[in-house]
């Protein structure tokens, strides 16, 4: 299955990738869903996007580029600097609807548990690299 213009995954892969992330952003999901004009079935699978094209990048240094914010053994939030979400929406072709109810997830997972996030703006970019989670540690 090709998600993106230069990454092909196997859809039992993919599928993992949805029930990881549905798993892990939970209810969250159904809230960004419900004020976003997209479905919960859309933004799930643009969130599995971001998760596979962010451990494809993670092997690249993906935390040498971003500002780590928390890391545990299960995941990694940290901030970009260098519009990360629009280079994504670009690599799967994504509506910006689509990646803006993406990005608005993982900033509410940094919310949660970073506290305070007053310098966030529009040019940084949150993001959530989910290493392993529940049932599939």
């Amino acid at each position: 299955m090709k998600i993106a213009r230069d990454q092909e995954v196997g859809f039992d892969e993919f599928s993992r990738s949805c029930d990881l992330v549905e798993e892990y952003f939970g209810r969250t999901i159904d809230e960004v869903a419900l004020h976003a004009p997209v479905s919960r079935r859309q933004l799930v699978a643009v969130l599995a996007r971001a998760q596979l094209s962010g451990r494809q990048l993670a092997t690249d240094g993906l935390t040498e580029e971003g500002n780590v914010v928390y890391q545990s053994g299960h995941e990694t939030l940290m901030w970009f600097d260098r519009g990360f979400w629009t280079d994504l929406r670009g690599r799967h072709h994504l509506e910006p609807d689509e990646g803006r109810a993406a990005r608005e997830v993982h900033r509410r997972i940094i919310e949660a548990i970073d506290g305070d996030v007053s310098y966030y703006n529009r040019e940084r970019d949150p993001f959530v690299l989910i290493e392993r989670f529940g049932q599939y540690e």
